[in-house]
């Protein structure tokens, strides 16, 4: 083990900071009504995209996404030596048939809504490890297609609760690489699983909360990089019930979050006006905000420093059924504009 780089039981300090090269995104209808639309590379009126199933838009999005970035970079999807992607379906599908014919070495991943920030985290590590120069981390959801999974078909029209969330029709594309534009990557927090015992399938939130904590916590205790460090410390996506769970938890630690924290949930829509009840979900959530909003605010310089905690709910459609608790996970990754390296 690598004294320099383990700073503790969950953060790691990447030898040589990695690059993004550039990022891409797209999203739904909706998404575009709310207030990063100006942030979003491609948007859709459309949510079968000209497909003929949800799921097939949603594989679609993933290559729209990766296909913007691609351009911005000025490169070859031949030219990424490896491809982390992931999404909400069974066996990984949005992602599997979306890159299909990519001919690029590929790792399917399932994080839930923490996904984007699996995604990221292990691409940075094998280009800090030597083994890949260049690598693409995707992630993308689909209101309707989780809904036909998770729930209930859309047309049955069921009520949603209060504390629910609206799954976010999106993908976003993160190229990363050894030398580029930024923001750069210095820091990562791999989470582990905590299980609140919350059984409300629509409550995501209140489940996630408890992860984002921990590894929040571990990695401010870690690194010795406080609240205070960070012009923007985001969570991946809790909605105001999960975000506010936060707050609290580390009020009663004696820190205040306020004025540096927020959630992509709560960012990407507007709660109030757009009837999406305690926020955006869903790993294209986080995706989009983080690949399309937060990258090119960084670039223009608002914030120096951002703190990205993607937040996943472990269950499945057969445990919840079953009544089982809602497991959690929260990945965080530090960006850092290269001015301030």
């Amino acid at each position: 083990m690598n004294a320099e780089k383990r700073l503790g039981a969950h953060t790691i300090r990447l030898a040589s900071p990695v690059a993004v090269l550039a990022s891409g995104c797209a999203a739904g209808r909706k998404e575009g009504q709310g207030p990063l639309r100006a942030a979003v590379d491609t948007l859709y009126d459309d949510d079968l995209i000209g497909q003929d199933s949800w799921e097939k838009a949603e594989s679609h999005m993933q290559r729209e996404a990766l296909n913007q970035a691609l351009k911005k970079a000025s490169a070859e999807l031949s030219a990424m030596d490896m491809v982390f992607a992931g999404d909400l379906l069974n066996q990984c599908a949005g992602s599997t048939f979306g890159l299909r014919e990519s001919g690029v070495p590929f790792y399917g991943l399932y994080g839930a809504c923490s996904t984007m920030a699996e995604s990221i985290s292990l691409a940075a590590i094998c280009i800090d490890g030597g083994f890949a120069a260049r690598a693409a981390a995707v992630t993308s959801s689909h209101y309707c297609s989780a809904e036909r999974q998770y729930r209930l078909p859309l047309d049955y029209g069921a009520q949603r609760a209060p504390t629910a969330q609206w799954t976010v029709t999106g993908a976003g594309a993160a190229l990363l690489g050894t030398r580029g534009p930024g923001p750069f990557i210095t820091h990562i927090a791999t989470g582990k699983i905590v299980d609140a015992g919350i059984t409300d399938a629509a409550n995501m939130g209140a489940a996630m909360a408890p992860a984002a904590y921990d590894t929040l916590s571990a990695f401010f205790s870690e690194t010795g990089l406080g609240p205070e460090a960070h012009d923007l410390i985001v969570t991946g996506d809790l909605g105001s019930v999960g975000s506010q769970i936060v707050r609290d938890l580390f009020l009663s630690d004696g820190v205040d979050l306020a004025g540096r924290y927020n959630d992509c949930g709560t960012m990407i829509f507007d709660c109030a006006a757009q009837d999406v009840h305690s926020g955006g979900s869903g790993c294209g959530c986080s995706a989009v905000v983080l690949c399309g909003h937060i990258f090119a605010e960084m670039r223009k310089g608002t914030w120096n420093s951002v703190l990205f905690c993607g937040t996943g709910a472990l269950h499945s459609p057969v445990s919840a059924a079953q009544g089982d608790s809602i497991p959690a996970v929260a990945h965080a990754v530090r960006f850092v504009r290269g001015e301030t390296l």
